[in-house]
């Protein structure tokens, strides 16, 4: 390969030197025209360079490629220094990369290396390619293990299955075991909702047929289909004319199928179909682990219901066995809770104590009638058995794991803050907040109710008892929010 216009006699070095180079060579002047070229040893360059000697090769480019050209050569002018640019050009379809480097010559000339990097190009992008989809099935697992709510799951998964493989619409349809049918759950990208609430037969459509075989559906050209395989006639609304039906597939159980549309054709290679059902395999598995996560919550709530129906059950064997105490469970099981809310407690310290307050006298039921129902006072004897009805109570409890942080009331409710109580004479923030709470809410429901041996107090009465009794019997701080609350 050489020169096609020889350099001057005393360039003689410097042209033995650039034949040296394998690329293609144009030997310019500062304002970009061709003086002359030394073709490469690679002949995939599409411009058919001899035919533009003496024009401007900025002329023949692209608009785009002939800006990054023009700024290269003002670079290179203004430092001296080599500058490069990468630009592609399209050739019989397909695009290929070129690496142009600009030095200078002598006598103002500039000479521009043109190099063919498209493979180098096309394993960057597949490796940029490859690594966007790992950060991609990355994302999908962080953001499923971050919710487990399904519906927020669903959303989630349409969505980064749409920006990720650059698709018009994409949709899960999940499998209901009981009706053997699939079901709409989530979609993006559709300008019509009137078949969200369709569902289709194992079998029937693009879709059952898909989740029955087991195998993924193509069908192309959409729009020379029947529509109502997909959802029904109006579903042509869309404008589809590619459609994907992917079983989603967990551990030999079918989960139900995504769908992807597109409103213009697609053109999916081996590495496309690949990354797809790496996608679809992902959202089975986030779908599995949303589903098992959905039925554990259904389970734990029916669960607590169930044990909190029990707890109340006991309650009220406990009311029907001491018909002068009927309804003061209840009474003071929510005027608990709304103390316990107006000191700033949690939720979840809340669910204990309401559980502990309705079941503050559960070891009563172990307190023999004559003593329970004793008309008139107690003897010591009497009063030493009355008494073991808090440690009876957490002997009771204990043993079920989900009322032991429950137990404070039970146990420890006829403590005093001076330590005066039982059964541990405990004193002060020794005593459980929440037994030091209750204490004071049942002593006032006590004293504004009948008992066999008294009228009920006023409530003016039963107020200033609590006052007289502030630092001795009671926590001074948990009675003045109890009276302000009973204010408000």
């Amino acid at each position: 390969m050489t020169f096609h216009y020889p350099f001057p006699e005393t360039d003689e070095p410097l042209q033995a030197l650039l034949q040296a180079f394998p690329d293609l060579l144009l030997v310019l002047k500062s304002d970009g025209m061709i003086v002359n070229y030394k073709e490469g040893e690679d002949t995939s360059f599409p411009l058919p360079i001899a035919e533009f000697v003496g024009g401007k090769f900025q002329d023949i480019l692209p608009a785009d490629v002939a800006i990054k050209f023009e700024d290269a050569v003002t670079g290179t002018l203004m430092t001296g220094k080599t500058t490069s640019f990468d630009f592609y050009l399209s050739i019989k379809q397909q695009t290929h990369w070129f690496e142009a480097r600009l030095v200078s010559l002598a006598h103002g000339l500039l000479g521009t290396f043109i190099r063919d990097i498209t493979t180098r190009k096309e394993n960057e992008m597949s490796l940029r390619r490859q690594t966007d989809r790992l950060a991609a099935l990355r994302t999908i697992d962080m953001a499923t293990t971050s919710s487990l709510d399904l519906n927020l799951t669903l959303v989630m998964l349409v969505n980064q299955v749409r920006t990720q493989i650059n698709v018009d619409a994409v949709s899960i349809l999940l499998l209901d075991s009981s009706s053997q049918a699939l079901k709409y759950a989530a979609g993006s990208g559709f300008h019509t909702n009137n078949f969200e609430q369709m569902s289709l037969k194992l079998g029937d459509g693009y879709a059952g047929r898909a989740a029955l075989a087991r195998q993924t559906i193509r069908i192309a050209n959409l729009s020379n289909r029947q529509t109502d395989f997909l959802r029904s006639p109006t579903f042509s609304q869309e404008g589809f004319t590619d459609y994907f039906a992917i079983p989603l597939i967990v551990k030999g159980r079918v989960l139900g199928v995504l769908e992807i549309f597109h409103r213009s054709p697609l053109s999916p290679n081996a590495d496309w179909l690949e990354f797809v059902n790496m996608l679809a395999t992902q959202v089975a598995m986030a779908i599995e682990s949303a589903l098992m996560f959905d039925n554990y919550e259904r389970t734990h709530a029916a669960l607590t219901l169930a044990y909190d129906a029990t707890i109340e059950g006991w309650s009220k064997a406990l009311e029907l066995r001491d018909r002068e105490t009927q309804g003061h469970a209840r009474r003071v099981t929510e005027m608990t809770v709304r103390l316990a809310t107006a000191l700033g407690l949690t939720e979840q310290q809340i669910v204990h104590i309401r559980r502990g307050a309705i079941l503050h006298d559960i070891g009563k039921m172990a307190i023999p009638d004559s003593i329970l129902f004793k008309p008139g006072p107690l003897d010591p004897q009497e009063w030493t058995i009355m008494r073991q009805h808090t440690s009876i109570a957490a002997d009771l409890l204990r043993p079920i794991q989900y009322l032991a942080p429950a137990l404070e009331i039970p146990q420890y409710h006829h403590e005093k803050w001076d330590g005066s109580g039982y059964p541990f004479g405990l004193k002060g923030e020794h005593i459980p907040l929440a037994a030091r709470l209750f204490a004071v809410v049942d002593v006032y429901d006590a004293l504004t109710s009948d008992r066999p041996y008294r009228n009920a107090w006023s409530h003016e009465k039963a107020v200033e008892y609590l006052r007289a009794e502030d630092g001795r019997h009671f926590d001074p701080k948990v009675v003045k929010i109890f009276l302000k609350m009973l204010k408000g």
